[in-house]
Parts: C-alpha cells; structure tokens; sequence
C-alpha cells in the first residue's frame, strides 16, 4: 500500500468536503474554496472529520494516483483552512520590485523594467525594507501548486548566480557559492 495513500486526510474546524458523482473533490473553508477532479480509478470517502482514498488494486499506475491523490486533496484541505505563503529575497544592487494591485514590476539590473501580472488566486506584498536590507516580496495564495508555479516564474527573472549570489533566491534557501578567479603566482 502507498505509505501517503493510506494516511486519512484530518479535516480541520470550518472545512467541508463534499465528492460528487464524477468523483470531484470539493474543499471549502475560511480562506476560499478549491476544487480537483480524482481519477475514478481511486475511491474517495468522506467518513466523519476524515477524508480516506481506496484503490482497487496494486498496479503500479494506481499504487502511483493513490499517493498523488491524497497529497493533492491534503494540500487543498491546508490551503483553505490557512493558505500558503512564500517569500522571495532580491539579491543585488539597485534590485526591487513595486506591486500595484495585481502588477509586479521588477528592477533587476537589465535594461528595462520586467511587469508580470498575477493570477486572481495570488495576492502579492513588498515588505518594507530597512537601509542595508535586501528587498523581499511575499506571495500569498490557497492554492499551493499555482503560488509554486508563480514563485518559479518570479525566480526565473533572475536566477541566482553562484560566484556572488545575486539573483532572487527563497528566503532560507542556501546556494551553492563558488570560488572566483584567483591571482596565479609565478
């Protein structure tokens, strides 16, 4: 049996799960409400504050879904009863971003100014940054698989480098530096 699969999902005070006959999960709850089709091979029960996934047998495909499945359903149960929050650290001189409403705009040491404009689901905050600070940008969302996406996009503007580190980079993360150039002696 899938070690994921066959853990029950605990429904927390405030949220409720309904399971259709097409076999859509429905979560609602403080934060929101987020919705995920479930293959109909796996068998989704909702038995008391306990969500359970049953599959039919022990081919790899559904050993597979079973896992997969349940940490999807899981992740949505979080989401909406606290959200998801990931922050963003920009590296370097003279980087920044400004957010208006839904429109990031990002100064990352090109040329020109990059704009990304969010998702509905994301709500973005630029925390207040103190002389000697790097900036930092805060995404907030329900739904954690699209904030991962949006987070990778953001990432991506400007990937760390390994020789100084500038670049925008997930505040903790640790990154691998390298060695620069040294003099040779003669």
């Amino acid at each position: 049996m899938s070690r994921i699969g066959k853990l029950p999902v605990n429904l927390p005070a405030g949220v409720s799960v309904s399971v259709s006959d097409d076999n859509v999960v429905k979560v609602k709850g403080p934060q929101g409400e987020l919705c995920q089709q479930v293959n109909p091979v796996i068998k989704v029960t909702v038995e008391g504050n306990e969500i359970k996934f049953t599959r039919p047998d022990d081919l790899p495909a559904n050993r597979s879904m079973h896992g997969l499945y349940r940490a999807l359903v899981h992740n949505m149960v979080v989401g909406v009863s606290k959200g998801y929050e990931i922050r963003q650290e920009l590296v370097g001189v003279g980087y920044r971003v400004d957010v208006q409403g839904q429109l990031l705009t990002f100064a990352l040491g090109y040329s020109h100014d990059i704009q990304l404009l969010l998702p509905a689901e994301v709500k973005a905050e630029a925390a207040q940054v103190r002389k000697g600070e790097n900036p930092v940008l805060i995404l907030r969302s329900i739904d954690k698989q699209l904030l991962g996406q949006v987070a990778a996009k953001i990432r991506s503007f400007r990937k760390p480098e390994p020789y100084k580190g500038k670049g925008i980079k997930f505040v903790g993360e640790q990154l691998r530096r390298k060695a620069g150039k040294s003099a040779s002696a003669k």
